[in-house]
Parts: structure tokens; sequence; C-alpha cells
């Protein structure tokens, strides 16, 4: 089981681009050197480059441009050292499929789809003429060479991946000759998703377990509720504080689709340098070495933002996240308002019946779904339920039959909506689409969370 979900406990499956140089561009008839900026989006199966805001030098009219103007192509690049998907479960003697892996050299360089292309700002918004063109391109679950993260099979952590990307024109747009003219110079990336966020470092007495986070504060005054959001799995390590909110659409905890259930709420999501499943003798042991310098940070955040609501302190997480919320509220039985495991990966055999005690003070709502075979809801989540409701614990349980994407925009060969791995079931918690029946009425997951306080 361990080596099963180090190879496939990911958090989001796809990759970014961070700013990668360019060479030269050849332009005719353009007055300066032309450059473009990629735009990396977070959607329901991760973080994907959707757009090219380019800058080409020269003006142009709205009319001149449309999607069959540009050619682009794109060569994703890997970090130094970093197995391709195929080779890492070649390496791995596994057999999982994340649905975008870079399988063969098709995945890693080629022509992308060009959906629109309109005049625009800097920032891509449309104008009726001027020097930007915004570009956008096919994007979905198995669109391979959009995708923004690299999973490393053998480090057990996604990391960003260097696009780089190569504009040409298909015809002349106004003074811009189409004939050797060449956009490869790439001015970094604009990324939507962190505007509303902050990050941080918090500095623990054993410097080799300080931690990275992502913070979220709520813009209007009064008390509000902390929620602490725990990664996966592939989102640790310690050069990287945007994974935990990118990796897989948490960032959707700072929109407005969720903070409206508590009007307004402090968010904060650490970042492990490892993984929350680190025990002290082996990986899922039950225990944590980062349990006391994430309970530290957490107190920190309390005493240093006086607005957020003591009663109100909210935990959950997904997989080895999940994992990390179930145990420290089992460690600290009396300080967390409600909790939220998603695809929880703390084996039940692992905790006695005194940790069922301790973690039966505190609210939780449990989410699995039953396809999950990286961590088997079986082996997890159902008879740790079952021992809570035992004893009357104040806990609900969320079993999801499958993931499927609800959008209409993606569809299997046969046209049937398009299915996730079961294990990617915070594809539903994120979108709220999490609900059960409480005392006759529907009840939304972050509805309530925001009903539960000490």
């Amino acid at each position: 089981m361990r080596k099963k979900i180090l190879k496939a406990l990911v958090c989001g499956a796809l990759s970014f681009s961070l700013f990668a140089g360019g060479v030269q561009v050849q332009a005719a008839a353009v007055e300066q050197t032309p450059n473009y900026r990629t735009v990396t989006e977070v959607f329901d199966w991760g973080p994907a480059i959707s757009k090219l805001v380019v800058n080409l030098g020269a003006k142009v009219s709205a009319k001149d441009i449309d999607k069959d103007t540009f050619k682009v192509y794109v060569h994703r690049k890997l970090s130094e050292g970093a197995l391709t998907f195929a080779e890492g479960l070649k390496y791995k003697q596994g057999n999982l499929s994340l649905g975008a892996e870079a399988r063969d050299e098709t995945d890693l360089k080629g022509y992308r789809e060009v959906t629109d292309a309109y005049v625009s700002d800097e920032n891509g918004n449309k104008n009726d003429n001027g020097e930007f063109v915004t570009i956008e391109m096919k994007i979905g679950p198995t669109e391979t060479l959009g995708a923004a993260l690299n999973f490393d099979l053998i480090t057990s952590f996604n990391t960003w991946v260097t696009s780089d990307y190569t504009i040409t024109l298909n015809k002349n747009i106004g003074k811009i000759k189409s004939q050797n003219f060449v956009i490869d110079n790439n001015k970094g990336d604009i990324r939507p998703v962190t505007d509303k966020w902050t990050f941080h470092h918090y500095e623990y007495g054993d410097s080799r377990l300080s931690l990275a986070y992502a913070s979220y504060e709520p813009k209007n005054s009064g008390k509000h509720p902390l929620i602490i959001w725990l990664h996966g799995m592939g989102e640790g390590g310690n050069d990287s504080p945007s994974l935990p909110i990118m990796g897989n659409k948490a960032n959707y905890f700072a929109e407005d689709s969720i903070q409206k259930y508590f009007g307004g709420a402090y968010v904060i999501a650490p970042q492990a340098r490892t993984y929350w499943m680190h025990g002290y003798k082996s990986f899922g042991d039950g225990t944590s070495i980062y349990r006391d310098a994430l309970m530290e940070l957490i107190k920190d955040y309390v005493k240093t933002h006086p607005d957020v609501d003591e009663r109100k302190i909210i935990i959950g997480g997904d997989s080895n996240g999940g994992y990390m919320t179930v145990l420290m509220i089992r460690d600290y039985p009396e300080y967390f308002s409600a909790a939220f495991p998603t695809c929880e990966a703390l084996a039940n055999s692992l905790l006695s019946d005194a940790d069922i005690q301790a973690i039966s003070h505190t609210p939780t709502w449990f989410i699995a779904a039953k396809t999950d075979t990286v961590v088997p809801p079986n082996d997890y989540v159902v008879p740790t339920v079952e021992r809570l409701k035992k004893i009357g614990a104040p806990v609900h349980f969320s079993f999801l039959d499958n993931v499927v994407d609800k959008t209409g925009l993606y569809k299997k060969p046969d046209g049937s909506a398009f299915e996730y791995m079961g294990h990617w079931v915070w594809i539903p918690l994120y979108n709220d689409e999490i609900s059960e029946v409480i005392d006759g009425k529907e009840v939304k997951l972050f509805e309530w969370l925001a009903q539960q306080d000490r």
C-alpha cells in the first residue's frame, strides 16, 4: 500500500510554466521586439496554460484577427533529472494513468489547437485595436500539451514545467507580414489565481520542519472563521508555496462561491517539505513529523490575526492532507470547530478505540468515492466512520459512486461524461457539490461547516 500511495497520491496532474527565456524575434514591419506571456489558470483537473497574451509590437485592428491567424507551438521542458511519466511508470513497475501524462515526445512538444484569438490589452481584456493579442487554446483533462505540472514518480512531487512557446502567423495582419515573423520571447506568466493570495514562511524551532504557506484574508471587517487546508502528496516541497492552492483548485476557498457561506473566511494552505504522512518510524505510520510545527503555525496565525474567530477554526485536507486532518483532530480534540477530511489516508487499523473517542469530539464530514483505488475506502474511511457512528459521534459521510465531469465540456469516446480517478474526489468538494440530508433538509458541506463552533 505504501508504494501504491507513493506512486499515486497526486493532487492535480497537470503543469505550469514559470518564467522561460526566449530568443530575439524576427519580424517584418514591427517597431519593437514582440513577446508573449503565458496565462495559467486552474481547472477541475489542475492547472493549465490556457492563453497567451502576445505583444505584437505594432497596432492591429480587431477585424484583422481570428482564431486562424496564429499557429502556436510549445515545447514543455521538465525539471532537470525528472522522468517523463511513462519513464517513471516503467521504472516503478506500475500501471497508473492520470489521463494527461507525457508518454512520448508528442506529449512534450507539438502544436496546440487555437480556439480563439482577439485584440486585447496587456492583461487579456478585449479591445477594438492595439498592440496586444490574446490567443486562447484548447484545454482539458487529457490535453497534455497545455499541462502545467509534471508528477515525478521518483520524488512523488509535482513540479512546474517550463513551457516555451513559438508563435507564427498564418497570414498578414495589418502592416505585419507573416513571412519570417516569429515570436518566442517569453516575458513571464500571468496567474490570476494567486491575485487574492499572499505567500509566507513560518519559522519553526527545527528549521527542517519550517512551513511555507499561502494565505487569504477576507476584505470585510469583523470576526471571521479560519479554514486550514492541507494539500495532497503531490503538492509537497519547499520551493513553491503556490502549489497547495494551484495543484488542484484549492484556490476556490478564496472564491465567492465558498466564502459566501462564512460571510468571509481566512484561509491558510501550508506546504509540507516532504509529506504530511512522513511519520517518525515510517510512511503513514499514524504519526507526522510536522504535527507540532503545523499546530504552532496555526496558533501563531490566530495570534497575529485578531479577527480570526477562535470558536470557528476549521481543518480539512485531501488524501495525504486528509491523513493529517484526522491526525490533528485526534491529537487536538478540543481545538477545531469542524473537520472535512477528503479521501483520507489514515488507515483505520492505526486508530485505537481511544483515538476514535478523541476524534468524536470534533464534528467531522468525511468525503470519498467508491472508485478510489489509491486509498481504498474499505481500508480507511469506511470502517473509521462506522466506528464513529457506533459511539454517536457528530459525523457525516458523503460516499460518492464516482467522480465525473459536471460541466458537460469533456466526454468519453462514447459521448458519456468524462470520468476522473475516484481519488480525485476533491473536484466535487471545490465545486460545492457535496451535500447531505440532515434533519429532513438538504445541507451543503460548507453551509454545515459555517454552522459549527466551539
